[in-house]
């Protein structure tokens, strides 16, 4: 198993948090008190676990806050900077619901907004990578942003609103992959382009570069059997969309709601793994990973 993906992996659980801020900045549902104490912890729980897992992945993780820095070119800053505003103001619209049992409703909308725009950004430190032609297409945004919503719906506990938006997701999901299967290929990378060398004839790999492995292939390689990849979408598939919409439409019980929510997330990281473990890195080619 990639080890990477499956620390990474992990980061998906922070959309669900953002996910979950975003209807609760709208008033959905609409709580008070120790309720909304609860409701809130478990967004900060998720949003902030998810950050922290990201943090800990990097090379050094010391230097995190020299992420902050970076906002005019780089997405991981603007991440960094959205989701502190995102958490500073549902912070404060929080208070107002669980200290006062008020809604003050132009500071929950901003954080709506800042809830959606970091989930964005964070989706677009992997869409922007042309090093990685599955992940640079536009649904890669769509994906996380629509997997955010139908999580936090489900977590927020808007029943007939959360199936609709599961099922969204899920084809949002088949779609990625679909278009994903196809990047690589479709984007011409080839070792020939890569060394400049087509045009004298068909180029191939003597040996490899190393005889061990390094950063590039611990963290940029992994090839994953096609048979396997299809047997976990098919498991990400049914937890992550088709067995909470049908657990949703059920009479309700609190049982079955948190049994949704438990294969919700639990499909989530298996499709965050995927979506990692699948990802093709065009350095792949170099190391003759890639055909």
């Amino acid at each position: 198993m990639n080890p990477a993906a499956s620390v990474i992996a992990f980061t998906s659980l922070s959309g669900l948090g953002f996910g979950l801020l975003f209807w609760l900045g709208l008033g959905f549902p609409p709580v008070t008190g120790w309720v909304a104490f609860v409701f809130f912890a478990l967004a900060y729980l998720l949003a902030v676990g998810g950050l922290l897992a990201s943090t800990f992945h990097l090379g050094h993780p010391e230097r995190a806050l020299k992420a902050f820095t970076q906002w005019k070119t780089s997405w991981l800053s603007r991440e960094a900077w959205s989701s502190v505003a995102t958490l500073f103001v549902m912070a404060a619209f929080g208070a107002g619901l669980v200290f006062a049992g008020i809604a003050v409703a132009p500071v929950g909308w901003l954080g709506a907004v800042l809830s959606l725009l970091t989930v964005f950004t964070t989706s677009m430190i992997y869409s922007q990578l042309r090093t990685v032609p599955r992940w640079h297409q536009p649904l890669t945004p769509v994906l996380f942003l629509s997997l955010s919503l139908s999580g936090g719906a489900l977590l927020a506990g808007m029943t007939s609103v959360a199936p609709w938006l599961l099922v969204l997701a899920g084809v949002i999901q088949c779609l990625h992959w679909w278009r994903g299967d196809q990047a690589l290929a479709s984007s011409g990378t080839t070792l020939a382009t890569a060394t400049g060398l087509g045009s004298i004839g068909k180029v191939r790999s003597f040996e490899p570069p190393h005889t061990g492995g390094n950063y590039l292939t611990r963290e940029m390689i992994y090839v994953i059997g096609r048979k396997h990849a299809r047997k976990l979408r098919v498991i990400a598939l049914l937890l992550m969309v088709v067995l909470p919409a049908v657990l949703l439409v059920l009479p309700f019980s609190h049982a079955l709601a948190a049994l949704a929510v438990i294969s919700h997330l639990t499909g989530v990281i298996t499709s965050r793994w995927l979506f990692f473990a699948e990802a093709e890195h065009v350095v792949g080619l170099y190391y003759g990973k890639r055909t």
